[in-house]
């Protein structure tokens, strides 16, 4: 998933950072928020994870223009403020959850998924797709009870298809979903990841198809009997 990081602490900003890739997602991280109202305006993320206190724009005034924007991205919101009036104004301008620092980054993770698995649909924990199985909370895909070990961008993207069956996915969609601006993919990245994964499920009841120059599809099997 491609999250959005606006945190002026470096270090802890990289510290969510470093976490987020490497558990396969595309993380960005900007410490101002003009800077995230800027990038907001042009980029969608799965989920943003926003500092209250920046320099410039309070991180209270991007959650309110992001929403003035119709955007209804998931954001959990980092303050050090705990009464209780504050956490009801943040709940009412349209964060969707919040932590009050110092935070576990366990929990923090926890709280990341449940706000993914609620903005992609039921919150399941574990995706079932014919005799695969794809656990969310352990990053573990199976295939008839037997683990198969994929690499985090493959169990990414292997989520991202799970969870878009039925839809056509474009390489650039994908790409977006995954890696970050400070990275750079080749043109083949996808195409490479996507044949892994073929070899990889090769005994599943996952088949990726792809359709020339649109992109790759995963039937919904329940449309498909």
């Amino acid at each position: 998933m491609r999250i959005l990081i606006v945190e002026d602490d470096e270090t802890l900003g990289d510290a969510l950072s470093r976490r987020a890739t490497r558990q396969g997602h595309g993380a960005d991280l900007v410490v101002t928020g003009n800077q995230a109202d800027e990038i907001l305006k042009r980029q969608n993320y799965d989920l943003i994870i926003l500092d209250l206190n920046l320099p410039g724009l309070d991180g209270k005034r991007v959650l309110e223009n992001l929403r003035k924007r119709k955007k209804d991205t998931p954001v959990l919101v980092l303050t050090a403020r705990e009464q209780v009036e504050d956490r009801i104004t943040l709940l009412d301008c349209g964060a969707d959850d919040y932590l009050t620092k110092p935070f576990d980054f366990g929990e923090l993770e926890a709280r990341c998924r449940a706000l993914l698995r609620r903005k992609s649909g039921p919150a399941r924990d574990q995706i079932t797709y014919g005799n695969l199985v794809l656990d969310r909370n352990a990053c573990t895909v199976s295939i008839d009870n037997e683990l198969i070990d994929l690499k985090q961008r493959e169990f990414r993207l292997l989520e991202i298809f799970l969870t878009h069956t039925g839809r056509v996915l474009s390489k650039d969609e994908l790409l977006n979903h995954i890696y970050s601006f400070d990275e750079s993919p080749s043109p083949n990245a996808i195409e490479l990841y996507v044949a892994r994964l073929r070899k990889k499920l090769a005994t599943s009841s996952v088949d990726i198809k792809t359709l020339r120059g649109l992109g790759y599809l995963l039937n919904d099997l329940d449309e498909a009997k």
